[in-house]
């Protein structure tokens, strides 16, 4: 919430063409942080349509046609590789229809996002009359418990240790797996088995049961740690090893900040509108409302049902024999959450496929990754052509990693860092309080940003540090680059403002006082002299310079033209531009002046006089001497020569910081 505060006071500052949220920070931080985090979210959002894509096939395998299955698991142990091979083989499926379909056309994409809204509606409404109905009549949701360990139900029939069958006694599923032997004895029997009551409990209890209570405190598990539910009656003995698969166990280590990272792209789609803000036909109005009024629908979605009506369960419902938890909750049928969830997942994978090229497209345009320069070419109605056949590669590396629990971190730190820059470019904006700042949107504060900021930080570190190290890696490479590949894009960024805001601080505080000694630098004016073509007569001068002052202090090369400054105007900017290209060829850091004056006289003392600003004004004085003047026909040389110099002693005697030395270089 906190970030889309501040991308609707960016949003509705002014029009957001296409590629949204890389357009908002570009135009508010610069080319260079614009690109870095615009290509790290464009990587993100396309590895979030892998996700999805992941996730409907899941759901279609586990729980729609598991026989549509094509690799089979030879023994118990492989179980997960034969599922992730069928996930990349239907998830490379999918992927080429869905690239098919936003190729055809946005339109289409708008019509096929109807149909998936709809199944969002219903699913939601569906949980919403399953949930009501729970008060009253819990569904019949049983799970079967050793102890108060949570066992697997597909691997026995009957939740007991024996069963009556023609009036005897016999041994169960249950006690064949724990004991080895039909026959009722116990030499070979599990500990924990035996001393252990097996009984059955509710998954689904109802909201009247006080679930929600048991729910409220965290219950993080080690991978391969038994599930074990709190406060239930146990006899505490570790039992056989060899049998703890016969347990739902833990599949992967858990902690706040892991879940932190597996379920925050699920968050994500706060950013689905701008990236489509091309596409809006209002886009100041619709990002602004239509992201807000989504946050605050599916928060109170997310606080209302997320998992306060079930008891504690494992992934794929190892202990309710492979059932959708949610799908038997729902009312009428469970197949409403279960076609519900497939198509609304394919639904959020084809609109990732739909924004991610349009924000490639966006960077490409602006050339400020030369490289890139071909994916911002498309179709002649200007749908990104190339951009997404990019994107459905690099959407293809995701479906092949094929596991969600090693894809989704890599999203979060993409979109956290995404986040931190919209909130970092909504403060810069509202504290340099620049004229062109004065968004809509009225609900913003810079606090609010900076808060949103260090809160999209600390999740970064917190979900997983050496991905947000990595992510930041990226990122800072990206901005190296295009730093290097010198992006020469003027858009009134924050980040210029701020060195201005800073300058000008700085500049103020130099004028509280004379510099003390130990803060001495030199801060040389040196003075060229340009031939007939304007041409640097005497290049070594700045290269004499650039060794006085070491890399420290302030350097002023100034030049002086003779004539009419309304005639000589153009010859002064060709100066000036000769000045500055012979600064790079000698690697001299520092600002060029040219003043126009009727006599070159009269422009050296406006030079000696104004040049700098504030604290930063010259003390040196760097002046070439005049060879030939024996054999000069102008008979003017060597006096302009001694002018100048008792013209500076002339300052220097009233100005005492001005330092006078003559040195003759004989090169």
């Amino acid at each position: 919430m906190l970030t889309t505060i501040s991308m609707s006071a960016i949003a509705t500052n002014g029009v957001v063409p296409a590629g949204g949220s890389y357009f908002m920070i570009s135009r508010s931080l610069g080319p260079e942080f614009g690109g870095a985090v615009g290509l790290c979210f464009y990587l993100g959002t396309t590895f979030a349509g892998a996700m999805y894509i992941l996730g409907a096939i899941e759901i279609l395998l586990t729980y729609i046609v598991p026989q549509a299955a094509i690799f089979y698991p030879s023994g118990a142990h492989d179980a997960s590789s034969a599922m992730l091979n069928n996930m990349r083989v239907y998830g490379t499926v999918f992927l080429i229809l869905m690239a098919v379909v936003v190729f055809v056309g946005v339109k289409y994409v708008n019509k096929f996002a109807s149909l998936f809204l709809a199944c969002v509606v219903i699913s939601i409404l569906s949980i919403y009359a399953g949930a009501i109905k729970s008060i009253f009549d819990p569904p019949e949701f049983p799970i079967c418990m050793l102890g108060n360990r949570t066992l697997i139900r597909d691997q026995f029939d009957v939740c007991a240790k024996t069963i009556i069958k023609d009036n005897i006694t016999v041994a169960s599923k249950l006690w064949e797996n724990f004991c080895h032997n039909t026959n009722l004895t116990t030499e070979n029997c599990d500990e924990y088995f035996l001393l252990n009551n097996v009984t059955e409990i509710a998954g689904i209890p109802g909201a009247a049961s006080g679930i929600l209570k048991d729910n409220l405190w965290s219950n993080y598990l080690e991978k391969g740690e038994i599930l074990e539910k709190a406060h239930h009656p146990s006899v505490d003995v570790a039992g056989q090893k060899s049998n703890f698969h016969l347990y739902v166990l833990s599949d992967i280590s858990t902690s706040f900040m892991v879940l932190v990272g597996i379920f925050f792209p699920s968050v994500t789609g706060i950013m689905a509108g701008s990236n489509r803000s091309g596409d809006l036909k209002d886009a100041q109005k619709s990002i602004p409302v239509g992201t807000i009024l989504a946050i605050v629908t599916t928060s109170l979605v997310c606080i209302l049902l997320k998992s306060y009506l079930v008891v504690p369960l494992c992934r794929y419902g190892d202990a309710v024999n492979k059932n959708l938890v949610v799908g038997t909750l729902s009312w009428p049928s469970p197949w409403v959450i279960v076609i519900g969830s497939f198509f609304s997942t394919c639904g959020a994978g084809l609109q990732s496929l739909t924004g991610a090229p349009r924000l490639l497209q966006a960077i490409a345009k602006d050339n400020i990754i030369p490289f890139l320069w071909v994916f911002g070419h498309g179709k002649a109605n200007g749908e990104p052509t190339w951009a997404l056949l990019l994107t459905a590669l690099i959407a293809e590396l995701g479906i092949l990693i094929a596991s969600l629990d090693m894809v989704a971190p890599i999203l979060s730190m993409f979109f956290l860092m995404c986040y931190l820059f919209v909130n970092l470019a909504c403060a810069v904006q509202t504290l340099l309080r620049t004229p062109n700042w004065r968004p809509r949107f009225k609900y913003y504060h810079w606090a609010l940003s900076f808060l949103g900021m260090s809160i999209c930080l600390a999740l970064m570190f917190i979900s997983s540090w050496y991905y947000a190290l990595v992510a930041m890696l990226i990122a800072g490479m990206i901005y190296k680059y295009i730093e290097y590949q010198g992006a020469e894009k003027e858009w009134g960024d924050g980040i210029r403002g701020l060195s201005l805001s800073a300058a000008r601080y700085a500049l103020l505080r130099l004028e509280e006082g004379p510099p003390h000694t130990k803060n001495w630098r030199p801060q040389l004016l040196v003075l060229l002299k340009l031939d007939e073509d304007l041409h640097v007569k005497y290049p070594r001068l700045l290269t004499f310079a650039s060794q006085l002052k070491a890399g420290k202090g302030l350097t002023i090369i100034g030049s002086v033209i003779q004539g009419n400054f309304l005639e000589t105007y153009g010859e002064a900017q060709a100066a000036e531009q000769t000045i500055k290209n012979m600064m790079d060829i000698e690697k001299v850091k520092g600002f060029c002046q040219v003043v126009v004056a009727n006599k070159v006289r009269e422009g050296i003392a406006h030079l000696i006089q104004s040049c700098g600003l504030g604290g930063m004004k010259h003390n040196t004085v760097v002046l070439g001497w005049p060879y030939g003047w024996r054999q000069s026909e102008d008979p003017r040389s060597w006096k302009t020569f001694i002018g100048d110099i008792f013209f500076t002693v002339f300052v220097s005697s009233v100005d005492h910081e001005l330092h006078v030395e003559l040195i003759k270089l004989k090169s």
